[in-house]
Formats: C-alpha cells, structure tokens, sequence
C-alpha cells in the first residue's frame, strides 16, 4: 500500500493535536503503520501549528514534503492557503471558514488576505470548506471544531462510524464525550 498523509494545521489552542492522535489511533487499529508528528510552531502562543500523520503498510519517517499531502485538514482559512504548497495535484484541503487573524494582523503590521477561499479555488484543486464553528457552537463549544473537521472528513475514508466513535472515546475525556461525539457527527452529516 502507499503510503498516505495528511496535514493537520491550524492556530495554537484549535485541538489539532487531539485531532491527529485521534486520527492515528483509528489507523492503527486497521493495522497500518502510523507516523505522527509531533506538533511544530507556537502552539502555546496561538501562532500557526502543524502536524502530520501518515500510515501505510511500512513508514518510515513523520513529515510530509510540499506536494506529498493527500489532504491538509485546516481549522482556518488563512492556515488553509499557508499549507497549500504541501498538497498533492489529486488533493483535498478540508477547511474551516473561520477566520482568526494572526500577530501581525492583530499588531497593524499586515492585513488579513482577501478572497482567501477564491484564491484557492483559483490553484485547481479540490477545496471543501465550510464553516466548521457554527456546528461546533451547536454541539455545545467552539472548542470541537476539532471534531467536526473530523467528522467532515470521516466521508473520505472508508472507516464505519463505530470505528471513529471507538477512536473519540479513548481520545476525549469522559465528561466531554457526548459533546465530542455530537460534533462529530454533525461535522460528518454536513458532507451527506
């Protein structure tokens, strides 16, 4: 089997790294070699972060190359076009809409890029964005866009439904299960 990858990027303090331990627990219960990364940037600054996980039949190293990811899960439009590069000609990047401006932003030294979500589908690629917080709000916190972006893309795999729900339950305490699971599925049902 080749081997696959994904990038997982967002803004310190998003759950990104719930998000790929959580991911790399479900593909090693099918038995796949599991590579993730630990997490790089300011994740304790809400600065950008990005991990990766890659699984196959043998792998051998945690990063991703530009141009090697299969899918760069995204929790904000602006880390969505930083990571594009890393995306394969047959790829997907799966993107929240939100929008969190970075320090030079918030300092007045830049301005938050216009049209990002134009400007990527402009590169031709496969672009599946939609807004992941609202459904997050309705499962009861901001804090699982986490678990919507995955539940959005479970429809890329061919995992049952008990597969990921056995990963959230020994990834997410137990007194944030129910609303994990709840942003999950919402995340998963918005792609039907």
């Amino acid at each position: 089997m080749e081997t696959k990858n994904i990038m997982i990027v967002g803004v310190g303090g998003q759950g990104t790294l719930l998000a790929s331990k959580l991911l790399g627990k479900l593909l090693l219960t099918r038995g796949y070699d599991v590579k993730v990364s630990e997490v790089h940037g300011m994740s304790q600054r809400g600065g950008s972060v990005v991990t990766y996980v890659r699984w196959g039949e043998k792998v051998y190293s945690p990063i991703i190359d530009k141009g090697e990811a299969d899918c760069i899960l995204s929790f904000e439009l602006l880390e969505a076009a930083r990571w594009a590069e890393y995306l394969k000609k047959d790829g997907v990047i799966l993107t929240n809409t939100q929008k969190i401006s970075p320090m030079s932003v918030i300092t007045g030294a830049a301005e938050y890029p216009e049209n990002l979500e134009e400007k990527l589908n402009a590169l031709q690629i496969r672009l599946d964005a939609f807004d992941a917080l609202k459904l997050a709000e309705q499962a009861g916190s901001s804090k699982v866009v986490n678990l919507v972006l995955l539940g959005r893309l479970s429809s890329y795999f061919d995992f049952t439904e008990e597969e990921w729900m056995d990963a959230i339950s020994v990834s997410v305490p137990e007194k944030f299960l129910e609303m994990n699971k709840k942003a999950f599925l919402l995340g998963k049902e918005s792609k039907e």
